[in-house]
């Protein structure tokens, strides 16, 4: 058996400046397996708590010294001499310790970091790379399409628009290299197509440009500019997905776009995506409705879920009793999968299991504070999720998944073909 001998953890920083946690498992044949946990910006309600020191005196209260510690202390006295091999026990010990519904005790990130930094340790043991540890059923694995941010909004920039994120989807290319391909043509085009309007290139937290645009439409319009001017077709070689993080700016009953200049109850919300969806090449939309507004997400899906991907974050949170929710009441037809939301690699594995039950599609998700860990690349080809989102063309804490998917494509040769995108 891959006992485990030692766990520790310790203070790390994300992309973003803020401290997170890194946990280290070292196993009795001394395989040791490390893993860093990414934070969220627009977090919804319903998420696993990460917890944070408070303390004001050191990086503004954001220190995880509070984990580290948990780490130290209980969770490595409970799990020193288990079975590494066995991560569903694993994961089951870790939440029986915590005790509570979210992971508040001990914390989502100290919880989370221990259990993928186990599943690591536990690979390198048997000599296996990650992704097949994850599946060892010997699947034909499919390359994930990513859904790269190109433009940034809402939380993750500081301008006018109300939606968080703008992507594009290289759906016609034929392997990861040919879709990051396409997306860098796209990307550093959209780049001089923003210059030469005289707009900012700066970029926001997932390395999407954050220039300060008006309105939605206008932020199509350029993108839709770059891609023809880098030589591909709209909608046939790469079409655009949303994430309008709508739970970000409802109150009150109303969705309150100021970018726009528009206060909207539910339906006008419907009416108003379905319009873009009617008028632009968007094949997916993230966070259409606000995490709560499940009457206004059964509307938004009766209107357009035939014809688009819609895809549940906050909705969601990566949490199998409100995904069964959504599959009961035809709300959405897709769920983004982030592991932090729920808090351990078990719980995620169940929750991509029973939407592929559903027939729901599954998106494995980056966070907007992310570190150099790959894990979600690994994830994404272990469980054939199909698509994967972790940023845009710059930032080398996005780029770091991306270069990880070129290495398993590279490693599988001719047999890893891409997925096909919801279209």
């Amino acid at each position: 058996m891959k006992l485990i001998k030692r766990v520790t953890a310790r203070e790390i920083m994300d992309s973003r400046g803020n401290p997170t946690l890194e946990v280290d498992v070292t196993l009795n044949d001394t395989s040791c397996g490390t893993a860093s946990v990414p934070s969220g910006a627009s977090t919804g309600i319903h998420e696993a708590i990460e917890i944070r020191d408070k303390d004001l005196s050191r990086f503004h209260g954001k220190g995880v010294l509070k984990a580290v510690n948990a780490v130290k202390t209980e969770i490595s006295s409970l799990l020193v001499g288990k079975n590494a091999e066995n991560q569903t026990e694993i994961d089951q010990l870790l939440i029986n310790l915590d005790g509570t519904a979210n992971k508040e005790r001990l914390g989502a990130n100290a919880i989370l970091g221990t259990s993928l930094a186990v599943c690591k340790a536990a690979a390198i043991s048997v000599k296996l790379p990650l992704y097949k540890f994850l599946d060892q059923q010997n699947h034909t694995y499919s390359m994930p399409v990513p859904m790269m941010n190109i433009i940034n909004g809402g939380c993750h920039a500081n301008n006018g628009l109300d939606f968080q994120e703008f992507m594009i989807v290289p759906q016609s290319a034929k392997s990861i290299m040919e879709a990051l391909r396409v997306g860098s043509e796209v990307f550093h085009t959209l780049k001089n197509i923003l210059l030469g309007l005289g707009h900012s290139i700066s970029v926001g937290d997932e390395g999407g440009f954050a220039p300060n645009l008006k309105s939605s439409a206008e932020a199509l319009e350029i993108i839709i500019q770059a891609i023809e001017q880098s030589n591909y077709k709209c909608g046939k070689d790469v079409s655009i997905a949303l994430d309008c993080a709508s739970s970000e700016y409802f109150s009150n009953g109303l969705y309150e776009l100021n970018g726009e200049g528009l206060a909207l109850n539910s339906e006008q919300k419907v009416k108003f995506l379905s319009d873009l969806v009617g008028s632009y090449p968007i094949i997916s939309v993230e966070d259409g409705m606000s995490e709560d507004d499940w009457d206004g997400w059964r509307k938004l899906t009766a209107a357009i879920g035939s014809n688009c991907q819609l895809v549940g974050d906050d909705l969601f949170a990566t949490n199998q009793a409100r995904l069964l929710k959504g599959v009961n009441n035809n709300i959405g037809n897709a769920i983004l999968i982030k592991y932090n939301q729920i808090g351990t690699l078990t719980e995620t594995l169940n929750v991509i299991r029973a939407a592929k039950l559903s027939s729901y599609k599954t998106i494995i998700s980056h966070r907007s504070g992310e570190t150099e860990d790959t894990t979600i690349a690994d994830l994404a080809v272990a469980t054939n999720s199909g698509q994967i989102k972790t940023g845009s063309l710059s930032r080398s804490d996005r780029l770091a998944k991306y270069n990880r998917l070129i290495r398993i494509e590279e490693s599988m040769g001719i047999n890893s073909p891409m997925a096909k995108p919801f279209c």
